[in-house]
């Protein structure tokens, strides 16, 4: 019996599988609408045997984004573009999740393929963009509005409305994005909030935005959805966000009605260097599974069926997230069921029959 094929329970929401298709910006939406290329990125990865299907970082309101082709789900338009996503993802056996975002600082820049590379001004395509403090991320950035306190309660707000928009949408899970130098991660950050109110000092400030967001998101959203949060779980920087940092605010999350902490790192200061190897994250998520006693997602530098295999069934990671092996081959979980001799029948589409 192979353990990465085996369902996950998360509330109501069964998965048939331990694989997830990790987030990944696209930057293909116009005005924040999804389109028929995000039919086809995520439906055929529905298709191809994927447990879990997170679309892309979503923004929660449109100075939110990082780019201007970024999904949105601040205006009840871009709910009726999503619901034909949604429903493709179901049919095929999946379960369709959303990353709802706020780039924060790391926002209003160009795509990483445009001719025109650097922040985009406002006036020039881009817009204002916000932060804990006016410090930018790095000098080719702009410079951001440090956010009051009422500014905050107005992004908390978005958050919850956009959650509101996903139920609409069709989504079975949401994840917050609190990782990869966005928003909520330059929160939580010493290195990046250096405010000294209720939102910066010490751990509990630090934190408090994440949590009141996750307050007003757990509100709005059915008793059995399941509520994910991806973490960078540490900034590898001396100074910055701990891996103890992390498992102590998993463990309040759960608190707060978080079912799984999706383990990511770094990304809230430039230059950073990540030692990075296969599987180079996998003990992050299970620090988090185990000291926080909340189940866990991994992440990075995971390509092979036999190694994502191990992690599952060494209980190192509830749910193993892969992204750029998914971008290279849709159909990967239906290879590695093949590789590791589960029963195809019910995960390959009848019209895929023949190949397998």
């Amino acid at each position: 019996m192979s353990h990465l094929f085996a369902p996950l329970a998360l509330r109501d929401l069964k998965l048939r599988n331990r694989i997830a298709l990790s987030p990944m910006c696209q930057y293909s939406a116009s005005e924040g609408l999804a389109n028929d290329w995000h039919l086809v990125h995520l439906g055929s990865r529905a298709v191809g045997g994927v447990g879990l299907i997170i679309s892309e970082a979503t923004a929660v309101e449109a100075r939110g984004r990082i780019s201007p082709f970024d999904l949105g789900l601040w205006d009840d338009r871009q709910v009726e573009a999503l619901r034909p996503l949604t429903r493709l993802i179901r049919e095929q056996g999946a379960a369709p999740a959303v990353q709802l975002a706020h780039a924060g600082r790391k926002a209003s820049m160009p795509r990483p393929w445009d001719e025109q590379q650097g922040v985009l001004l406002p006036g020039r395509g881009g817009w204002p963009v916000v932060g804990p403090t006016a410090e930018p991320f790095s000098a080719d950035y702009s410079e951001p509005q440090a956010l009051s306190e009422a500014g905050i309660a107005q992004i908390t707000q978005a958050f919850a409305e956009a959650a509101v928009r996903a139920v609409a949408a069709g989504y079975a899970a949401i994840e917050l994005h609190a990782a990869h130098g966005y928003l909520l991660h330059s929160f939580l950050s010493p290195l990046s909030n250096t405010r000294q109110d209720g939102y910066g000092g010490g751990f509990a400030q630090r934190t408090r935005f994440l949590r009141e967001v996750t307050v007003a998101v757990r509100a709005v959203i059915p008793t059995g959805m399941p509520l994910l949060v991806r973490l960078s779980a540490t900034d590898w920087q001396e100074g910055g966000w701990t891996l103890d940092d992390s498992v102590r605010l998993a463990s309040d999350l759960k608190d707060l009605g978080v079912d799984l902490i999706d383990c990511s790192s770094g990304g809230v200061v430039p230059g950073v260097a990540i030692p990075t190897e296969p599987g180079y994250q996998v003990h992050l998520a299970e620090a988090v599974k185990w000291r926080a006693g909340v189940p866990s997602g991994t992440v990075g530098l995971i390509t092979e069926a036999e190694q994502a295999e191990a992690i599952v069934r060494d209980r190192k990671a509830d749910l193993v997230l892969l992204g750029r092996a998914l971008l290279r081959d849709p159909y990967w979980p239906l290879l590695a069921a093949q590789a590791l001799g589960v029963k195809l029948k019910e995960l390959v589409p009848p019209q895929y029959w023949r190949a397998f």
